[in-house]
């Protein structure tokens, strides 16, 4: 569903991401880790086909994002670090624009509204405008924005902010309800959270995937060394390499 080849993304000489490849199958939930200046948040512009890699490939849904963009698209869903809003519109008025932008129509639109804004948790807003809402609001109305056409591959870069504790687990579940038939790539700094929803853990470090392994095999690798997750997770960043490492390009499209 997600497939990543050997992509590199350059800005001038900068090198902001560097040879990564990995794979994520449908029904899978996938962890991103890294420290800041990682190449996380230009991985993922790269994955929504808001940029072009420089070298590599990258395919949503079998659609090579460099050669058929616009068909990428249809099939991804994208929640971006800083989430971009029509701050004048109105909630409602707002979300039925990104619905009628992803040629979502008449009843099937009708149910997808009602679907977004009953699973998000937006009725109280939806007359309001988007300038008036909390940030909590305004996370959970970008959400709802991603997911307004039922995209099957999803990514989330820090979907989490601006929320409170009952809203951050609300969203865990609601992210294991999202599931079936969908590959969810998330980015987190909190190693606790990813480690609670997630199947797999990807960790970026100077622009390389420096870990790519199923999260049980990080919990086995961690008590057969004594040592906890975190602290393996900080060796890979150090020296490039982690115990319980699957193979970079692990899982399945």
């Amino acid at each position: 569903m997600i497939e990543v080849e050997h992509v590199s993304r350059l800005y001038g000489h900068l090198r902001a991401v560097h040879d990564v490849s990995f794979r994520i199958a449908p029904g899978e939930i996938v962890g991103f880790l890294g420290p800041n200046g990682a190449g996380k948040s230009t991985l993922l512009k790269v994955l929504s086909t808001y940029l072009l890699p420089t070298e590599g490939t990258v395919r949503i849904a079998g659609h090579d994002t460099r050669r058929a963009p616009l068909l990428a698209r249809v099939h991804l869903g994208y929640l971006p670090e800083h989430n971009a809003l029509y701050e004048a519109m109105r909630v409602d008025r707002f979300l039925t624009f990104m619905g009628e932008a992803r040629g979502v129509t008449g009843a099937r639109l009708a149910e997808r509204l009602a679907w977004v804004q009953d699973r998000c948790t937006l009725g109280p807003v939806l007359q309001k405008r988007i300038r008036e809402c909390s940030k909590g609001f305004r996370q959970r109305i970008g959400l709802a924005a991603a997911l307004i056409h039922d995209p099957p591959v999803l990514l989330l870069d820090e979907p989490t902010h601006g929320l409170d504790p009952l809203q951050v687990v609300a969203f865990r579940e609601f992210i294991h309800e999202l599931r079936p038939g969908r590959a969810i790539l998330f980015s987190s700094h909190i190693l606790a959270e990813v480690l609670e929803i997630s199947d797999r853990l990807l960790v970026l470090a100077n622009g390389a995937l420096v870990l790519d392994s199923a999260v049980d095999e990080l919990q086995r690798s961690a008590a057969e060394d004594s040592r906890t997750i975190e602290e393996l997770v900080l060796a890979a960043v150090s020296t490039g390499r982690g115990a319980g490492d699957a193979a970079p390009a692990g899982g399945a499209s």
